[in-house]
Parts: C-alpha cells; structure tokens; sequence
C-alpha cells in the first residue's frame, strides 16, 4: 500500500486536494507498473516538497492524510516546525530536511520537532556533527538519516563521491550511535529525458547501493532509494526509487523573490533571498 493515505472527503473541488491526489494515483500507479524484480522493493513514499509555500498549504494537506513533508532551507523549517499552526495542529507531521546542511546549522535542525529525517549527509564531519546533536536532545530514538551521493559530479551539487560512499555509511554505523542509516539519496541530472532509457544517475546510485550492501553486509532491502522529483518521479519508481520528493507539481510554481519570511502564516515579506539559499535552490530546481 502507498504510504500514505489521503481522505479526499469535501474537498474535490480545492485545487492543492485535487493536485496531491493526481499525484498519489500517478506514484501508484507507477509502483504497479514496475518490473516484477522490483515489485519486492518498498511502496514509495511521497514527500510533499514545501519551500517557499505557507504553512496553511502545508496544514491542508496534513488534513487529507499527507504527513511527509520536505524542505531545502535550514532557515524555513525551523520557521516553519516551529509554527503554532503546524505545532497545534499537525502533530504527527514529518519533516524531511533535502537542502544542503552546514555543520554549524546542525543545531537549528535538530531543534525542529516532528523532524524525521536528514537526507542529505554527505560527510563525516556532518554525521558526527548530527550524531552528537541528537544525543542532546534525549529523544529515545535515534535520527534517521541518508546519504546523499553527486551521483552527476557537478560542481553546483553537494553529496559525498560515489567511491566515498561505503566508507561514510560504515562510519555512521560504528562511530553515530544516535543516527540510524536508512539508505541513499540522489539529486541527479534533472534534464535527462526517460524516453531515451533509465537515467544514468539514478542508475549509479542502484550501483552504489549495491556496492555498499555487499561492502557491509547489510540487507538490500533495509536500504532505501531517495530519487525522483517533480519532473521524473514516476521514471524514478519505476527504477526502484522508495522516496520521491515532489513539490511544484502539487503547491505550484514557486516565487523565489521570497524569503522563507513569506511562509508563515498570513505574513509575506520583499527581502530578497539570501546567498546561501540561492546556492542550495540552484540544486533543487526542479523538486
């Protein structure tokens, strides 16, 4: 079963419950349709991708069902994991922070409640980093997160080489108690067209996945596969993809001439976007 469950009850005609359900049939039916090698891999999960949006967006579709919900900026899900409306009355929500994380901005994300994973460890400095920011916090669980890979090797993508991978899970394993490591996580190419054949970086991420379970001996199928945004979600499935980060395709085209500010409930603000934003949307276009 997809995971997640939305409730479509009174709410046909409102454009973003109409938007999210597209989307749900299309993962579904994109799940269904996979070769019969990876029908034995997880239904995908469906990560609604929120930056720019307000948290009302956020709290519509929290009521449909949607409970995962992504974000690029450090600055916009403290915001917005920190808003009365998401704290009053989302309270099973589950963030996904998918935007490039600095070390000394570990703390803000750790802070966050409701926070469910960091997708986007691409260091050993960075995981030891998170590691011992967890532990403070005292949850009585540990932090799930995944590694991302620069599957494309561009220079305007963060992620950790693909020869690098297997040497940073191992260490998360051994040296992060308080981190539990649930798979990989790719941006990838975002300009490659699936009708010419399966995008090749979706395709070495399989093959670090590969590398890395036979490296350390873990279960295959404990290992999950971040890959997939608005444009190639459904290629991205079909290739074994258990996470799929979609966003303009259910909130809409995103204004960038606004801050994280504009988010919060009612409010909007004009102050232009700050650097290290610019840097970590020129990577999530397309999400």
């Amino acid at each position: 079963m997809l995971r997640t469950t939305v409730s479509m009850a009174g709410r046909e005609g409102d454009g973003l419950a109409k938007a999210l359900r597209s989307v749900l049939d299309r993962v579904t039916a994109a799940s269904s349709a996979r070769s019969p090698e990876l029908r034995l891999v997880a239904e995908p999960r469906l990560v609604a991708v929120s930056k720019t949006k307000p948290v009302t967006d956020i709290h519509q579709l929290y009521q449909l069902g949607q409970r995962h919900f992504g974000e690029n900026y450090v600055q916009e899900i403290e915001e917005k994991g920190n808003d009365k409306l998401i704290l009053d009355s989302c309270p099973d929500i589950k963030w996904h922070f998918i935007g490039h994380l600095q070390r000394n901005k570990v703390n803000k994300i750790t802070d966050i409640q409701g926070l469910y994973v960091v997708e986007t460890v691409d260091s050993v400095k960075l995981a030891s980093a998170l590691n011992s920011a967890w532990e403070k916090q005292e949850r009585g669980q540990r932090l799930k997160v995944m590694v991302q890979v620069n599957t494309s090797d561009e220079d305007s993508k963060h992620g950790c080489d693909p020869g690098a991978v297997a040497g940073l899970v191992s260490h998360i394993l051994k040296a992060c108690p308080h981190l539990e490591f649930i798979g990989l996580m790719t941006i990838g190419s975002v300009d490659h067209d699936p009708s010419t054949g399966p995008n090749p970086d979706f395709q070495k991420l399989i093959c670090c996945k590969s590398n890395v379970c036979e490296a350390l001996s873990l279960n295959p199928a404990l290992v999950e596969l971040s890959m997939g945004m608005s444009a190639d979600f459904e290629h991205a499935i079909s290739m074994g993809s258990t996470n799929v980060r979609v966003g303009s395709v259910i909130f809409g085209a995103r204004d960038y001439s606004k801050t994280s500010g504009s988010t919060s409930t009612g409010s909007s603000s004009t102050e232009p976007v700050s650097s290290t934003n610019t840097a970590e949307q020129s990577q999530t276009v397309n999400t």
